[in-house]
């Protein structure tokens, strides 16, 4: 049987992935349709693209527009056999007959304010006996006697075999019971998710001035450690949590995307000495702006992890906001699309700022435009 191949389906960014699948979900939803009118979604990608992080901010956007509780239960199929997904067998009470007992992946809550989303990651690296218990599962929701709740979504995500990761070829009547979507690593929409979920200011200033570093998969390498947006995550969590020197955290990071992509990030990171003062900024100061677009790039950065911080401080924020007035308009444009990631809704929180509703009028129209 010939491989599935991800060329014939339309490919798009997790961002992008993620807008049109819970845009979808919850348009079936208020309609008060079940929600296996969507069929169930495959979503291929290399390892790390954030495949798994998508499916939670899916549940995310759901639970936010329809107030219903998003319930996840992710199930690594890589680690499971049949039995594990029909249940374990044994006698009834006057043991004539066998039954199955319900594993706990189908205990889910079947209220009307709840969805649930059942995630089978790492599909297509399951053997197939484990692929063939995932038909039912996919169209019929069910494994043997056991029945998902008409409440349950159901989203498969898995390696390309061309990725060369643990994979088995996925068979043709499992493929054609699926929604099918491949996933690719986009800067933005990764850059976008990483200023809402508080990433490393360090990481997002690096990785905005070497994009091509976001994503460094090569299915021909045989290199251990290399960056994906997974990998980035890590080295963000170890900086904000470990340590945030670079030169002290530098053999850390470097078993995580690379000893070149870690050596050029401490490089890079020598910048953060020059910079001015972030807090004499948002203090209403005046300092000089860098010069150098690496220094810019480590500037911007530094600005948006600390607005973040003080989001609620709109006089520190209106001081910032006059500061990127100095800067090239498209550093600032970058600056403050970045401030409107920063929370839900938060826009609306930024117009009540006069600096803003002024920078809008002033430069507003290069949102839309080509911007770092």
């Amino acid at each position: 049987m010939k491989d599935v191949k991800v060329t014939n389906i339309p490919s798009m960014d997790i961002g992008k992935a993620v807008e049109k699948l819970s845009s979808a979900y919850c348009a079936v939803i208020s309609k008060g349709l079940p929600v296996n009118t969507m069929p169930s979604v495959m979503m291929w990608g290399p390892p790390g693209v954030g495949k798994s992080q998508g499916v939670r901010q899916i549940a995310s956007k759901i639970e936010a527009a329809t107030g219903k509780k998003v319930n996840v239960t992710d199930v690594r199929l890589l680690l499971f056999n049949p039995i594990d997904l029909r249940g374990i067998p044994t006698a009834n009470e006057d043991k004539t007959l066998a039954v199955w007992l319900k594993p706990k992946i189908f205990q889910m809550d079947d209220s009307e304010d709840v969805i649930n989303i059942l995630f089978l990651d790492e599909i297509s690296a399951a053997p197939q006996s484990v692929q063939a218990a995932a038909y039912q599962i996919t169209l019929d929701r069910t494994v043997g006697e056991h029945k998902l709740p008409d409440n349950c979504i159901v989203i498969a995500a898995g390696n390309r075999v061309t990725d060369k990761s643990v994979s088995y070829k996925m068979p043709k009547a499992l493929a054609n019971r699926l929604l099918h979507i491949e996933v690719e690593g986009n800067f933005k929409a990764w850059r976008e998710w990483a200023v809402r979920t508080g990433i490393n200011d360090k990481v997002i200033g690096f990785l905005s001035f070497r994009q091509d570093y976001l994503m460094k998969f090569d299915a021909s390498s045989d290199d251990l450690a290399f960056p994906t947006p997974r990998a980035w995550e890590m080295v963000s969590n170890l900086l904000n949590s470990v340590t945030g020197d670079l030169d002290e955290a530098y053999p850390l990071v470097a078993g995580i995307v690379g000893t070149g992509v870690a050596l050029e990030m401490r490089t890079w990171s020598a910048v953060y000495k020059d910079l001015p003062s972030v807090e004499d900024v948002f203090d209403g100061k005046s300092p000089a702006l860098p010069t150098r677009t690496d220094a810019m790039y480590a500037l911007t950065a530094s600005m948006v992890c600390y607005a973040r911080e003080h989001k609620d401080d709109l006089t520190k924020i209106a001081n910032s906001i006059r500061y990127a007035e100095k800067m090239p308009p498209d550093f600032s444009v970058v600056l403050l699309k970045d401030y409107m990631y920063i929370g839900e809704n938060y826009k609306q929180t930024l117009m009540k700022i006069p600096e803003f509703a002024k920078w809008l009028q002033s430069k507003g129209s290069l949102l839309n435009g080509s911007v770092r």
